[in-house]
């Protein structure tokens, strides 16, 4: 006759059970097979801008631990630039870099996070009213009534950004009428309104259409992007400050369906990746922008100051482009209402907070006459 198992017996192996089950659900974790992504970024592979879609991959993979690998391709692998959304939608990448502009015309709304003046919000403002202030929860619903499944995260604030190269310097408003001129997003109907003839061209074709004189003048974004693509070597002057662009950022984008079935640390290590990236992002911005800004005023580049006139011309035409792009669009009013309000919240907060820093570098700095 077999022996019956005790009561104590029976539960030390139950326990032995439960310890060998707890056991062995890591290690099938950690045999499951990694997930590979391939991305694609919007910036030729020269640009600092791909160099920061690889560092954004870089920090997930390390953090992943090989659970996770993002593969980044530059503008064009895969599909052209401004195509990006459909693709990484359809499911033909996995995932992308880029800027909301690019995705202009699918939905106006989607470059106000990056055109204009954002009531007198900074870049890293715009990033704060899009994660506090109801900006995130407005993209997902444009998204949606584009019919894209896509997780979007923004991060990476970006510097104000040149009113751009020129032929010759911009002295006053009338000098940009006629003017065949580069920009993307809602600065195109900014400058349409000015009086420019503008031609929305992707990065990597900016500096050939320049060159070849199909455009006059153009902007692109920063110091370090605009010296790699090469604007110093077809065109001299380059006028700083404008509103066309002052509060721009990324946008990580990934397919929807892909991102889903990603176990929740998998997600929770993007998440936080996109947040170490933003900071990682701006403190090499400011390195390599005044490294290379110092580069191209020894090449014999000119830099000016864009003029008050021309600035405030800017903003009266931003006020007419928005007003006929609300009436046109609810997405668009919805946008911009809430962008609005978030502003004159936290606007007198920061106004009145901030010092002047450019008294202080000049009280170092300034040649005293």
């Amino acid at each position: 006759m077999t022996e019956s198992k005790s009561p104590r017996r029976r539960s030390l192996l139950k326990g032995a059970a439960a310890a060998a089950g707890a056991v062995a659900a890591p290690l099938a974790y950690a045999q499951a097979a990694p997930v590979s992504f391939r991305f694609q970024s919007t910036w030729p592979a020269k640009d600092i801008f791909h160099e920061y879609a690889n560092d954004f991959a870089k920090k997930v993979n390390d953090m992943a631990g090989g659970r996770l690998k993002i593969e980044v391709l530059p503008s064009g692998a895969v599909v052209p630039a401004f195509q990006l959304l459909e693709a990484v939608n359809k499911g033909t990448l996995d995932g992308g870099h880029g800027v909301l502009a690019y995705h202009y015309g699918k939905n106006s709304a989607l470059a106000i996070w990056g055109s204009g003046p954002a009531y007198g919000l900074d870049s890293n403002m715009v990033l704060s009213w899009h994660y506090y202030g109801g900006g995130k929860a407005l993209l997902e619903e444009i998204y949606k009534s584009i019919n894209m499944d896509v997780v979007s995260f923004l991060y990476g604030p970006m510097t104000v950004q040149p009113l751009g190269w020129f032929k010759k310097p911009v002295a006053k408003v009338e000098d940009l009428k006629g003017l065949k001129y580069r920009t993307v997003g809602l600065a195109v109907d900014i400058f349409t309104e000015m009086g420019a003839a503008v031609n929305p061209l992707p990065g990597g074709e900016i500096v050939p259409a320049l060159d070849r004189g199909l455009i006059d003048a153009a902007e692109f974004n920063n110091a370090s992007s605009d010296r790699v693509l090469g604007f110093p070597d077809v065109v001299k002057n380059c006028m700083l400050q404008s509103w066309h662009q002052s509060g721009e950022q990324f946008e990580v984008l990934f397919n929807k369906a892909k991102y889903t079935a990603l176990p929740q640390e998998l997600k929770s290590i993007i998440d936080y990746a996109v947040q170490a990236a933003s900071a990682d992002m701006s403190w090499k911005h400011a390195d390599r922008n005044a490294k290379d800004y110092e580069e191209m005023k020894k090449q014999g580049i000119k830099f000016y100051k864009t003029p008050d006139a021309v600035l405030r011309a800017q903003l009266a035409a931003w006020d007419k482009t928005v007003a006929k792009k609300a009436a046109e669009n609810p997405l668009f009013k919805k946008v911009m209402d809430s962008q609005r309000a978030f502003a004159q919240r936290t606007g007198q907060w920061h106004n009145d907070y901030t010092i002047d820093f450019k008294m202080a570098y000049n009280h170092y700095f300034a040649k005293k006459t």
